[in-house]
């Protein structure tokens, strides 16, 4: 029996489910959740919750769960378990980059990031070749002749799109095999004004922080943005920064209450950021991700105090955190770069 298979046969024997996407979640947990939701009443189920822990911040992500009709809730642990089954999105692992506790039962996962150990569910489905669990749903429907209808043809494409093909973060061929099938199948004008979604005023003051604080050695670049409102700029302070000429590997920090918050991109095949970042500083934080897309957040004590002046903060935090990201990293950079 497929995996596919696995997990539609779990979902025929349940009335309830219980979508649970990882903290913060992106498009390619948000479209996972609401495809599987989708299965989920093709196979007969009647209750099926969305729930995330964190926030949804980011002025695509929330005009995704506006176009998409997506209604999300925030979790506690008394609705985890108020339904037959509870599935896990984009993440595998209780209280690993989710709120949910380590005990908490789940029945099924599906994921694309690698895990350390193992996975405590009954159906798994964890594909590490694959570049988007997005992905993975969209085989489903595929393998099992169930009908796409526009709505999750196009949140399974946007989700694509956002975790690997926008960016042409390492996708895979089946990446635009299974696009190429969704592509027909969407919804051209929402796609569209999901693409027209502007940056929010405080990620553009972000940006000006994070190319003036920039330090670069070789073809590793790292900056520190300071205070953030907004987490969201912080990865897009890395996505922008890998945009400079010559430069592969990029490394922002930044503030957000008492804790610093990190994102890594790189485009270097060799490295595996996620890794790296938790060799770096797994033994102090929450840290992980893919071999080229990574980030997590550390305790601001261990660092630097709180009371600091601005500027103070952010040359504390980029010659204690920056600079062991970049003399480990760039290590093997070219210097003349």
């Amino acid at each position: 029996m497929s995996n596919a298979a696995a997990v539609l046969t779990r979902l025929r024997s349940a009335s309830s489910l219980t979508v649970v996407c990882h903290d913060d979640p992106d498009p390619d947990s948000l479209a996972s959740a609401i495809a599987l939701e989708s299965l989920a009443r093709t196979c007969g189920v009647e209750t099926v919750d969305i729930l995330y822990g964190g926030s949804i911040v980011h002025q695509q992500n929330r005009a995704f769960v506006e176009l998409f009709d997506v209604t999300p809730r925030r979790y506690g642990d008394a609705r985890l378990a108020a339904n037959d089954l509870v599935a896990f999105v984009d993440h595998s692992v209780p209280g690993e980059h989710n709120s949910v506790p380590a005990e908490t039962p789940i029945d099924i996962v599906i994921d694309h990031h690698p895990s350390e150990g193992a996975i405590p569910a009954d159906a798994v489905d964890v594909r590490e070749s694959y570049g988007a669990t997005a992905t993975i749903l969209a085989e489903y429907f595929l393998e099992s002749g169930i009908e796409f209808t526009p709505r999750i043809a196009s949140a399974l494409l946007f989700g694509i799109h956002r975790e690997r093909l926008d960016f042409y973060r390492q996708p895979t061929d089946r990446e635009y095999a299974v696009a190429a099938s969704l592509h027909e199948r969407a919804d051209g004008e929402r796609l569209r004004e999901l693409y027209g979604v502007s940056f929010l005023p405080d990620s553009v003051d972000a940006f000006g922080d994070v190319i003036r604080n920039r330090t670069r050695r070789g073809s590793c670049l790292v900056s520190c943005i300071g205070r953030l409102e907004n987490r969201v700029a912080l990865a897009q302070g890395a996505d922008l920064l890998l945009n400079v000429d010559g430069v592969d590997t990029v490394f922002v920090s930044g503030i957000v209450g008492d804790e610093i918050h990190i994102s890594g991109r790189t485009t270097r095949r060799e490295l595996d950021l996620g890794a790296s970042l938790t060799r770096l500083f797994g033994d102090r934080g929450d840290v992980g991700g893919h071999d080229d897309m990574a980030g997590g957040k550390l305790p601001l004590g261990d660092v630097a105090n709180a009371t600091q002046d601005e500027a103070a903060l952010v040359d504390r935090i980029r010659n204690r955190v920056g600079r062991r990201f970049l003399e480990s990293i760039a290590d093997d950079a070219d210097p003349d770069a």
